[in-house]
């Protein structure tokens, strides 16, 4: 599995309830998307990241 690397910029603007919300960047495609949680942080990366290996093998 050849895997894209990527470089994503994280803000974290509140803690509430022990959760973190904000926004992260992808700075390899200039793409922006809101989390409400680290789960979703994570999903949203991943989501890029095989997004952007699917592009790549076209």
């Amino acid at each position: 599995m050849n895997r894209k690397k990527g470089t994503f910029v994280i803000k974290v603007d509140n803690t509430d309830d022990a959760s973190w919300n904000g926004k992260v960047t992808w700075a390899d495609e200039g793409v922006t998307e809101t989390f409400r949680s680290p789960l979703e942080l994570l999903k949203h990366m991943d989501e890029a990241l095989e997004a952007g290996s699917e592009s790549e093998q076209i």
